[in-house]
């Protein structure tokens, strides 16, 4: 995987600009904060992240893959404000499930997700090289 920095641009944060990469192409659904049973175990946006990006993790896992093979993520949120105002704190959750791997990343507001009690929906793309797997280089 090749990171896309243009030269002179700032560094962006959280995030890459772009990414390159050859494989296998997974594409993963919106995921919710939802668990396995899709029961919202709560209305806080924080843990519905940390439960959202579980549940990307388990789907690429299915594929053999880990955080590390993400190379996009959109966000969609229904309230920008409270994203903002809560930062840090998904960003520490981020880091706790997604480890250093930042992937060109999309986050965008929206009126409403399909499920009343989402607060966000992730999808992703990752890609998997023909020698990776799951804790493999």
């Amino acid at each position: 995987m090749k990171i896309l920095h243009p030269p002179g641009w700032s560094r962006p944060r959280g995030y890459s600009n772009g990414v390159a990469a050859q494989g296998t192409v997974v594409s993963i659904a919106g995921q919710i904060g939802w668990n396995a049973q899709q029961q919202f175990e709560t209305d806080d946006l924080v843990a519905q992240v940390r439960q959202t990006l579980a549940n990307v993790l388990a789907v690429l896992a299915e594929a053999g893959g880990d955080s590390r093979h993400l190379v996009r993520m959109t966000w969609y949120l229904v309230d920008k404000r409270e994203y903002l105002a809560r930062a840090r704190e998904i960003g520490a959750v981020y880091r706790e499930l997604m480890g250093q791997n930042y992937p060109a990343m999309t986050a965008v507001q929206v009126v409403a997700l399909m499920e009343d009690r989402a607060k966000v929906e992730i999808e992703c793309t990752a890609v998997i090289g023909p020698d990776e797997r799951a804790g493999g280089t």
